[in-house]
């Protein structure tokens, strides 16, 4: 296995991680006989910061993956891979790590330049491939 495909399968088990992050605080905050529900009402309450925080990371990765997974098989299907797109990948993957701590405590302006890396990094790998 390339270690593009390495850092997107990681990557896949960090959005599960993420989703623990979030799915459990918010089952204990608004109850079970909610969040298993349909969900057709609004929110009994709203979710605490943290929760909230966690919501929002999680759907950030999910947005960023859809990206990532699009980079890795550009470059694995294009048999493309390089020592720039292996540093990508990991960067990406690191910076999606990091993101979770630097959404959870409001790093600010960190969290955004975090993503940042992970975005340019998503973005070096799609070049690379191409060039």
């Amino acid at each position: 296995m390339t270690a593009e495909l390495t850092a997107l399968a990681l990557a896949g088990l960090l959005q599960v991680a993420q989703y623990g992050l979030f799915a459990i605080p918010a089952n204990m905050e608004l109850g079970t006989a909610y969040t298993s529900g349909p969900r057709d009402t609004p929110l009994p309450r709203p979710l605490s910061i943290f929760t909230g925080r966690m919501q929002r990371a999680l759907n950030n990765h999910f947005e960023a993956l859809i990206l990532f997974t699009l980079a890795v098989t550009v470059v694995t299907l294009g048999d493309q891979s390089t020592q720039v797109t292996r540093y990508a990948a990991w960067a990406y993957l690191a910076a999606r790590i990091l993101y979770i701590p630097a959404y959870a405590l409001g790093w600010r302006p960190w969290r955004s330049a975090i993503w940042a890396v992970g975005f340019f990094a998503t973005l070096t790998m799609i070049v690379a491939a191409l060039i």
